[in-house]
């Protein structure tokens, strides 16, 4: 397939990697533009493009930092993205956000629209806003989104993806991000039976949204305190409480927090890790339990996984497991 000039559509997405790979961030949409091209020859463009930001072409991990926010509805994450992105925008870090809505039914595209709900200036080229539909995947990610990130963040120094909802379906965010904040509703009382009842995968960081709210506020920080004592995690696993009214509070140590997660990381366990589980999934996805029964079931695909270098992007990783099941088109 040719684009305008007569270039190859791999070529011109071949170059948007390079532009990508050298920081410039004024690529990232139309790059965006192009993971989202689910057709066979979108996809192969997009490997493309994901071949000039591979650890093997930067010469190691892409330096964005993957953030996952990730809280349910009404707990105020757009408010705390707002105040985030101030905070990193103040430093002179660059932010990209990915905000994962839920999909529309009938045209399959994001129904809230995060670029309206996270205050910033559309005028400054350090961030960019995207949303981004689920596509009715119960993880919360679709195929597309989990390609964006890994782009992104050698353009961004943060890479923020934001998901609705907490518990069991967001195991996808963990996979994919370095870090993972789980937003807490004060007075709710989810996230504490989520996390008794083993449901919900213990995040990097647990923050108590409003806490202007007073003490319901205090007294929810004091029971996921508790809770992480209970659970032996304390020591790793800050429980912080914030507010995003103005002025903020909280959110200079949020910031510090998030960053003293990432400096402990072995990124490229962390990283590898993520590409894997991620070609799992955009597999399953395409291939369905028959693909899976195929390759001999999903614990056999982690293990074919585990055998190919670390440094492959996610389309190299897909079309391995889809020659091992001749499954390739």
């Amino acid at each position: 397939m040719t684009v305008g000039g007569g270039e190859t559509a791999e070529g011109w997405a071949a170059a948007l990697g390079r532009r990508l790979r050298a920081g410039d961030r004024a690529a990232a949409p139309a790059a965006l533009n192009l993971i989202e091209d689910r057709s066979h020859e979108g996809r192969e463009a997009a490997a493309a493009l994901l071949a000039e930001v591979s650890p093997a072409a930067l010469g190691g991990e892409a330096p964005g930092h993957l953030v996952g926010i990730t809280g349910p509805p009404g707990v105020g994450k757009s408010s705390l993205l707002s105040a985030l992105v101030a905070k990193w925008r103040t430093a002179g870090r660059t932010v990209a956000i990915l905000a994962v809505d839920p999909s529309s039914k009938r045209s399959g595209g994001s129904l809230l629209g995060d670029r309206t709900r996270i205050e910033h200036d559309p005028a400054d080229d350090g961030i960019l806003i995207r949303s981004t539909a689920a596509a009715g995947r119960l993880g919360g990610l679709a195929a597309p989104t989990r390609t964006a990130a890994h782009a992104l963040a050698s353009a961004f120094d943060v890479v923020v993806v934001e998901t609705v909802g907490v518990g069991q379906s967001e195991t996808e965010v963990e996979e994919l991000c370095d870090t993972v904040a789980v937003t807490v509703q004060p007075g709710s009382g989810d996230t504490l039976q989520f996390l008794k009842a083993g449901i919900m995968e213990v995040p990097a960081l647990l923050v108590v949204t409003k806490a202007d709210l007073g003490d319901v506020a205090r007294r929810a920080h004091r029971e996921l305190e508790a809770t992480l004592r209970s659970l032996g995690v304390a020591a790793q696993t800050p429980a912080l409480m914030v507010s995003s009214l103005s002025p903020p509070e909280g959110i200079g140590e949020l910031v510090a927090a998030l960053d003293a997660h990432r400096a402990a990381l072995d990124l490229a366990a962390q990283r590898s890790r993520a590409r894997r589980m991620s070609a799992l999934s955009e597999f399953a996805a395409e291939h369905g339990e028959r693909g899976l029964r195929a390759i001999g079931g999903r614990r056999a695909a982690q293990r074919m996984l585990s055998a190919f270098d670390r440094g492959l992007e996610v389309p190299a990783l897909v079309a391995a497991l889809e020659s091992a099941g001749d499954l390739s088109r």
